[in-house]
């Protein structure tokens, strides 16, 4: 009997025999020992069809399911499993975590701790549902090691893992930003991106790190980030003694050769899961109707909406390809279900929220009130991990996002829908891609079986997938990673390369300060060859036409830049650090220009929306709504603040603060400083010892509701004591603000 007659016959019927169920135990019992995989996914359906089981056998299952590893299953089901062996019972108390309280590891878990305890450092390559978070987990609980860096993608998914690991605050101290002193009483935990690993200065000896999706090494994946990650993990492996280190991540299978030796390293790749990725063929049915989207407009979204209302009892992942895409098939479906007469909710804080602090007119609060989210990286951080939160507390049954289900966010769903193909508007997603939504149904300890309903055909795969790991392996290298590796580190091959030799002929100390900025080198040369000579005559566009000024005077300024002075600074970085292929998202350079003066002036991101909705009702050439407009207008300002005003625009001030530093030197002048003015546009005008709060995921309008009550001389460990306190006493705060600070601290 095939293994997929034997899952069928297990879901389909609505009750099993006892000689059913012996036969079927007999065929697992032979299949754990020559095909474990498929041994373990009959026991996978075995748990979740286990009422249909007659009593009798129920032992042998049991036993079954200790056989394959399976030991928190059997202690979440220890009031149904009949377990009476006694060895069964003795490997399982071996299982359970010496550090984590009633926790107990599956089978191959406890292998990878046996690696970890043994003094190698390990890379695991496991499903998303295989748990590998857990390790890090128990790790921080063993108290083995004084000071730990866990590097992650994304701001997101290090604010979940400092939320899990704030219970070990008595024995670290948590730091999550470069403001923040490590503790020499007591161990620390540096919860950073691998850029923030870069900017902390004078770190501590790190004994211990860890690199989640540490995929995103790889340069031939062609992340935009994957040179400061591997600048960050060097930089980590130069410290003496050198670091342990744990990198996890999924679907990969295998590595750059030789660097498990040399780094005294496991590569361990497994496909072991507790649970079942069940996959729904809804593309071949539908394939003529479903390749003509134009022909038949709406069609595929009809069939999204019909599946959606008939799964309404269970939670459901949405895979959409942008965040446009999110927002149009979230209003859609909204749309669909008041044609269903679905009873509307208003029972979530964050509506009230943003009721008061956005507007009424906002097409999410509609959403929310059909209990549906959605997650992208548009939205303001606070929004997206509150998402998650409802999401995983089970007050929202739908979300859709964009690729932040990959690699932004922890949560999965019984159900995951891979409904758009492309990743943006052109990347195909791949077959590796594919395998990380899919990895998305299901949730280890909650469903033993996810299903991922395909409304596309999944793509094949090519070939294996290896990570390159370029500082080691050298081909391919970008300059940013070649640039800041040792001499000694430098391969004879690499040295004889063009681009090693190119690079030397950039002076050293021009080589150490763009190194030191973290961005690209080619571009930050071909901006301090322009600004060098600060009497040269630069021209700057404006409406008046073609104005000219000396370099020096567009650079110094001090606290905040004038129109003329933010316009040639970011002309510089839009002509020479934007990398290639990279998604400006704003409609041109003229309307950034405006938007960073603007918001530089007044500090209000409602301002910005406001005059977005106020040009586009102007220049409105689609006849659309002021409703749309104003969604529209939303949408793209916050936008717009996550990419820009938080991250890139901060990013580039910086770098020009270094590079006209560095001219000005040269001519033994006073430099201008940005420094001040890039730290208010990155915390949205928030007070300097209050930014903290931000980090943690606190709303602005929160924090600028307490900031009265908190002393601005305090540090911002104290601010971290004191703001409970001060906020149980303010009539100000709405619940929603309450809620994100008793919850995030």
């Amino acid at each position: 009997m095939e293994i997929e007659e034997v899952i069928s016959a297990i879901e389909r019927q609505d009750s099993i025999s006892i000689d059913e169920s012996f036969s079927f135990a007999k065929i697992t019992s032979v299949l754990l020992r020559i095909d474990e995989e498929k041994g373990r996914k009959i026991i996978i359906y075995i748990l979740d069809n286990w009422v249909k089981l007659p009593k009798e056998t129920y032992e042998i299952w049991t036993d079954l399911i200790e056989s394959a590893g399976f030991y928190p299953y059997l202690e979440k089901e220890k009031e149904k499993l009949q377990f009476n062996n006694l060895a069964g019972e003795i490997r399982k108390g071996c299982h359970l975590s010496e550090n984590l309280g009633d926790k107990y590891f599956h089978e191959q878990q406890k292998y990878l701790k046996s690696i970890l305890d043994s003094g190698k450092n390990l890379i695991v390559s496991a499903p998303t549902s295989f748990g590998k978070s857990l390790l890090i987990e128990e790790i921080v609980a063993s108290k083995k090691f004084k000071n730990i860096v866990v590097i992650q993608p994304t701001l997101a998914l290090l604010d979940e893992t400092r939320k899990k690991l704030k219970k070990y605050k008595e024995k670290y101290k948590i730091i999550v930003r470069t403001s923040q002193e490590y503790s020499e009483e007591k161990g620390n935990l540096f919860l950073l991106t691998a850029e923030r690993v870069m900017e902390y200065k004078n770190l501590p000896i790190i004994d211990f790190f860890v690199i989640d999706e540490f995929y995103k090494l790889s340069a031939e994946r062609d992340d935009e980030r994957s040179d400061i990650l591997n600048n960050s993990f060097y930089k980590l492996l130069q410290q003496d003694p050198v670091p342990k280190f744990y990198l996890l991540g999924p679907n990969i299978d295998n590595i750059s050769c030789g660097f498990e030796e040399k780094y005294n390293a496991v590569f361990y790749k497994t496909n072991y899961s507790l649970i079942d990725n069940k996959t729904i063929d809804v593309y071949s049915g539908q394939k003529e109707k479903f390749d003509k989207p134009r022909k038949y407009k709406g069609y595929k979204e009809n069939v999204l909406f019909e599946k959606l209302f008939e799964l309404i009892d269970e939670q459901t992942i949405i895979y959409c390809s942008s965040p446009s895409r999110v927002r149009e098939l979230s209003n859609n479906f909204c749309t669909f279900l008041e044609t269903k007469n679905i009873q509307k909710k208003d029972s979530l804080p964050l509506i009230e929220w943003i009721k008061q602090n956005v507007s009424p007119q906002w097409n999410l609060i509609k959403c929310l009130e059909f209990e549906i989210g959605i997650n992208d990286g548009a939205l303001p951080k606070h929004i997206n991990s509150s998402m998650i939160d409802y999401f995983n507390d089970k007050k929202l049954k739908y979300i859709f996002c964009t690729s932040t289900i990959i690699e932004g966010v922890n949560t999965s769903a019984k159900n995951v829908i891979f409904f758009d193909k492309t990743k943006g508007k052109k990347t195909l997603i791949d077959f590796f891609d594919y395998s990380n939504i899919k990895g998305r149904s299901g949730r280890m300890m909650v469903h033993y079986v996810g299903r991922v309903f395909n409304f596309n055909s999944p793509p094949k795969k090519k070939e294996e997938m290896i990570i390159d790991i370029p500082f080691h392996q050298q081909s391919p290298i970008k300059d940013e990673v070649l640039n800041g590796l040792k001499d000694e580190d430098i391969k004879p091959t690499t040295k004889e390369t063009e681009q090693y030799k190119d690079l030397m002929k950039i002076p050293e100390d021009q080589r150490i300060l763009f190194q030191k900025n973290g961005i690209l080198i080619k571009g930050q040369k071909q901006i301090l060859d322009i600004i060098i000579d600060l009497d040269k005559v630069y021209s700057v566009t404006t409406k008046a036409g073609n104005e000219n000024y000396k370099i020096y005077d567009l650079l110094n300024w001090t606290y905040a830049p004038s129109y003329i002075q933010i316009k040639f600074l970011l002309e510089l970085c839009w002509k020479n650090l934007m990398k290639k292929g990279e998604s400006p998202k704003v409609k041109s350079l003229d309307q950034l220009v405006f938007l960073v003066s603007e918001y530089g002036r007044n500090g209000s991101i409602l301002s910005l929306v406001q005059k977005n909705f106020n040009y586009s009702k102007n220049h409105n050439n689609q006849n659309k709504t002021d409703d749309e407009l104003l969604n529209q207008s939303i949408e793209e300002i916050f936008n717009i603040l996550r990419h820009w005003f938080q991250y890139k625009i901060p990013k580039w001030l910086s770098v020009m603060n270094e590079l006209q530093k560095y001219a000005c030197e040269k001519k033994g002048v006073t430099s201008g400083n940005y420094s001040v003015y890039a730290a208010k546009i990155e915390n949205d005008f928030v007070r300097d010892n209050l930014t903290i709060l931000s980090e943690y995921g606190i709303p602005t309008s929160a924090i600028n509701k307490i900031a009265s009550s908190l002393d601005k001389d305090l540090s911002e460990d104290e601010i971290l004591k004191k703001v409970v306190e001060v906020s149980l006493a303010s009539n100000e705060l709405l619940q929603y603000e309450k809620d994100k600070i008793f919850n995030c601290l």
